[in-house]
């Protein structure tokens, strides 16, 4: 009888451990699933405000999560998307300028098929919200308003250095602005001058207009403007590639138009 027994207990044991096998792969498929069901994303602050509005609509529709990180283009700050690189930090889909995805692009970094152009954007200026809006809207006021300002920022990023390294020499004032201005790093350049520690600041149009304490006084004169494109591209090692590419092809869409027109942006696509 116990010789009965313990064969009995031995049995139901096999049996157990092998329906065990199953669950234990069941367990490790849902692993993966949920490790498909997430998009990584690093998006340059040119599109950010835009973006943090259409993620959730995103992934109402989608019901894929997105895991946002944000950094400059380039500016060589600790946060910008090619120092993270550089770490090993992973992203599926990286947005950021045209030119800072190229360079990426051309060292293999990022599937060249997958690049596409999402919006543009012009360089403005931020004065504290209150104060007087100087008039830049020609060269000679533009000028005036420089000169005349007590303290300057730009950033760190694509605009800042445009305005820094080609501008301020090419109107004449680089030696005169240079001891009043200020590189504006891991941080909105509106903000800075929303606490007042500088005057004027010049970055992206859709980067100024959602910072509260912070007016848009207008874009630089089209003589001197420069408009940055921001592109986005599938990384060489993204994990979700599918993921990245339904992302993308959202923000190209007429839905998405309008919401990256509201930000200051132009839009690929057009806004109905």
């Amino acid at each position: 009888m116990q010789r009965f027994l313990t064969v009995t207990l031995l049995l139901a044991l096999a049996t157990s451990l092998t329906a065990s096998g199953p669950l234990a792969s069941n367990s490790q498929a849902a692993g993966d699933g949920s490790s498909a069901a997430e998009v990584a994303v690093v998006t340059s602050g040119g599109l950010a405000a835009a973006y943090d509005v259409l993620a959730p609509r995103f992934e109402a529709r989608t019901g894929l999560r997105l895991v946002t990180a944000y950094g400059a283009s380039g500016g060589g700050a600790p946060d910008s998307i090619p120092a993270r690189l550089e770490r090993a930090e992973r992203f599926d889909l990286l947005i950021m300028s045209q030119a800072g995805l190229n360079a990426l692009a051309e060292q293999g970094l990022i599937r060249p098929d997958t690049r596409v152009d999402l919006a543009s954007s012009s360089i403005g200026m931020a004065v504290l919200e209150g104060a007087p809006l100087p008039d830049i809207s020609t060269p000679e006021t533009f000028v005036k308003t420089l000169l005349a300002a007590e303290s300057i920022g730009y950033s760190a990023s694509v605009s800042g250095t445009y305005v820094s390294t080609e501008l301020f020499p090419r109107l004449g004032v680089a030696e005169q602005l240079a001891p009043k201005s200020r590189r504006i790093v891991s941080e909105r350049v509106a903000a800075v001058v929303a606490r007042g520690e500088v005057e004027i600041g010049f970055q992206q149009v859709s980067e100024i207009l959602s910072i509260e304490g912070a007016a848009y006084a207008g874009p630089i004169p089209d003589e001197y403007q420069r408009v940055t494109t921001f592109s986005a591209g599938i990384a060489t090692d993204a994990e979700n590639p599918a993921g990245a590419q339904r992302l993308i092809d959202f923000l190209l869409s007429d839905d998405a138009a309008a919401t990256i027109a509201e930000t200051g942006l132009e839009p690929v696509a057009s806004v109905d």
